[in-house]
């Protein structure tokens, strides 16, 4: 008899589930050199607990300044403090009510920007403005860096700098051109005490200069990539690095992490195939955030109605859905604000809180799945049973999950068709010698084997195995 192991930290399959069906959904991996149980295990990730409720369309912007949440909703602009409370500040113009908006803090000033208008809040005096400056460029997207509000000039390489801790005050001739590749800006974001300006085809990293210039900002100097940003607002901090979607001069779109001023692909050879599958990424958004000693980068894709998970740590990714439709997930911009990772949700005005030991989207079910690999020879394989190592006895006091089970199906086709849905109890509260087992299953000469999981508990899982002849 022998044991074949199911699980492992592989890529997920993609381009064809007869080399690959590998699916990770809802779930993150873990490593570790000297594991008690198990070096490779595997986790729920976080569920969604509602934090606050604007009601109507989505929220359009967040940023945090000192113990506040600042977000921009329709028209209104509004304050939130730690227990979920929004209260107004400011109305914008009738016109701009919709789209996405940027946001930064400078220490005295929250800024936005959407596009088409511009605004400030200063904190200490509680004035929200528009910014009434003709030479105001009218940008897409700003950034803090030194006392100074840097936005771009939609349509243009140019960046124009706000006046020295008074992001009210704009000149004509306080710009620079962000042109070490001649394309235009997309996005500029503030990383390690430099602006990253990211253009159609080319990203350029510029820092302050220390002098008395209007733009007191310089190039550095062969620091420019030739990878330009497919997505305005996929932009994201990862761990201690940027994530972003890119573009490269072939025209391929990959998720690329900067390590220092190196572009590192890490989007895996099927997952880039998957997304450039996707009729439109240019309506890309993405987040990031850390739990569980893990530092995520999550990308979304509207258009697709698909989400993809990068475990920066594991350096492993997953899908992530919501609700028993298995669409894309409910998170669209997030923040950590007062040691709580707090997003908004892309289709309303609803805030929530990211929560490991909440196992719903805010009510919806979370589908967790995991297809193992292929096991296959010459022979057919006879199977005796098939053993998945779950932490079992989580069930709850009472309702659904009381007594939570989980599904096995089984292919034996390669990975194409599933068989019967098999369910067996991973125990109730408490019973902890619960084991999930599933014998008479068979034979085949090239197997996949599928889990699913949708009980609002606890999941952690540290292997599977099929023992057969």
């Amino acid at each position: 008899m022998a044991r074949y192991p199911l699980f492992s930290a592989s890529e997920l399959g993609g381009k064809s589930v007869k080399y690959s069906a590998i699916t990770r959904k809802n779930v993150f991996a873990e490593l570790k050199r000297e594991g008690d149980r198990s070096q490779l295990s595997f986790y729920g990730t976080a569920g969604l607990l509602q934090f606050a409720d604007l009601t109507g369309g989505p929220i359009r912007g967040m940023v945090v300044a000192e113990d506040t949440l600042y977000v921009v909703h329709g028209g209104t602009f509004y304050s939130i403090n730690n227990s979920g409370t929004a209260t107004s500040q400011g109305t914008l113009v009738a016109a701009d009510v919709s789209g996405r908006v940027d946001m930064a803090y400078d220490g005295t000033y929250v800024v936005i920007v959407s596009g088409s208008t511009g605004y400030t809040y200063n904190i200490g005096t509680d004035t929200f403005a528009e910014i009434s400056d003709a030479q105001f460029p009218d940008s897409n997207t700003c950034c803090h860096d030194s006392g100074y509000i840097i936005a771009d000039d939609p349509g243009t390489g140019r960046f124009y700098a706000g006046g020295l801790r008074d992001p009210t005050a704009w000149t004509s001739t306080a710009f620079k051109n962000a042109e070490g590749f001649p394309d235009d800006l997309v996005r500029v974001y503030s990383d390690h005490g430099e602006v990253v300006m990211f253009g159609a085809l080319s990203t350029e990293f510029w820092a302050n200069n220390g002098s008395s210039d209007e733009v007191p900002y310089s190039r550095i100097q062969g620091a420019t990539i030739e990878w330009g940003l497919a997505a305005r607002w996929s932009v994201a901090k990862a761990g201690d690095s940027l994530a972003f979607l890119a573009k490269n001069p072939q025209g391929e779109v990959r998720v690329v992490l900067l390590t220092g001023y190196q572009p590192k692909v890490i989007s895996t050879e099927e997952v880039t195939w998957a997304i450039n599958e996707y009729s439109t990424v240019s309506d890309a958004t993405a987040l990031s955030y850390s739990y569980a000693g893990h530092s995520f980068y999550q990308i979304n894709f509207p258009t697709a109605g698909e989400s993809w998970l990068y475990d920066v740590t594991s350096n492993s990714w997953s899908r992530l859905t919501s609700g028993d439709s298995e669409g894309r997930h409910r998170a669209e911009i997030g923040v950590p604000f007062l040691n709580k990772i707090i997003v908004s949700d892309y289709e309303n005005g609803k805030l929530y809180r990211m929560d490991l030991d909440t196992y719903t989207d805010n009510g919806a079910t979370i589908i967790r799945e995991m297809v193992g690999r292929h096991i296959f020879g010459e022979d057919k394989i006879k199977i005796r049973q098939i053993w998945l190592d779950i932490e079992t006895g989580v069930g709850l006091a009472s309702g659904q999950g009381s007594n939570p089970q989980i599904m096995m199906q089984l292919s034996r086709d390669g990975g194409y068709n599933f068989g019967d849905e098999r369910w067996v109890s991973i125990g109730a509260m408490g019973k902890r010698n619960q084991r999930a087992i599933w014998r008479r299953c068979g034979e085949a000469y090239d197997m996949v084997i599928r889990f699913r999981y949708s009980d609002p508990t606890k999941f952690a899982v540290f292997g599977a195995w099929l023992e057969a002849d």
